[in-house]
């Protein structure tokens, strides 16, 4: 496998990253949350209104194990198993903690065995499609389409201490906060306003699926009313 080329934004140079210093709480659990993409990486360091730095890294992948979420052999429901089982959700009714429980044990993936997992990254508008989705207040369709054009961007995360040892620290640069923080305000709304269209269009729900009736109808991963909704 070739070199990719990462980027990680923060509010300080980060030349020796560490599997230690993750939070085990984040997306993916523990790791090293970068992206490949250096204007989004950017924006990231300055969301909390602040200048900060755009660190940039080459992996080696030779040898890793990648899975990759986004892939399309993987499905949105893939993901939202996964956040379940790292993030903390507001879970407010029996139905949530039901789909909870089926979702991780149904459709999440073992992540242990990878080194570098690329997927969506869950900011507060992603976080909100899916707690929306779980409490049965989302569709299948319509939050499959609001993370697509979203536009929020995907994440890059190193998992292992295999990785770790294989990315190595290229430099580092200032990112000016007045520069890159409207860039990533205008990048957040947008992406709530497609929420907002989305529940708006999804005014018929008899060929949609909500998470009670993958309950109810105790659905599986590959199954085909599954795939009908999320690759049409």
């Amino acid at each position: 496998m070739e070199n990719i080329t990462l980027f990680h934004g923060s509010n300080q140079v980060v030349e020796a990253p560490e599997l230690s210093q993750g939070n085990i709480h984040n997306d993916y659990g523990r790791g090293f949350y970068c992206t490949q993409i250096e204007d989004m990486a950017k924006e990231w360091a300055c969301k909390n209104q602040k200048d900060g730095f755009v660190n940039r890294y080459e992996l080696d992948m030779d040898g890793l194990r990648a899975l990759n979420l986004c892939d399309g052999n993987h499905t949105v429901l893939n993901w939202i198993a996964i956040l379940l089982k790292n993030r903390t959700f507001r879970l407010r009714s029996p139905i949530a903690i039901d789909a909870r429980e089926y979702l991780i044990e149904h459709f999440a993936i073992n992540i242990t065995s990878y080194d570098v997992i690329v997927g969506y990254r869950a900011n507060d508008s992603y976080f909100q499609y899916a707690e929306s989705f779980v409490e049965n207040t989302l569709p299948l369709r319509s939050l499959n389409r609001a993370l697509t054009l979203g536009k929020l961007g995907l994440q890059t995360v190193l998992v292992s201490e295999k990785a770790f040892k294989q990315i190595r620290f290229i430099d580092a640069e200032p990112v000016n906060k007045t520069i890159y923080y409207p860039k990533f305000f205008e990048r957040d709304t947008n992406a709530r306003q497609t929420y907002v269209a989305e529940i708006a269009k999804s005014r018929s729900y008899r060929d949609d699926i909500f998470v009670l009736d993958i309950l109810r109808e105790e659905m599986a991963n590959d199954d085909p009313r599954i795939q009908r909704i999320l690759f049409e």
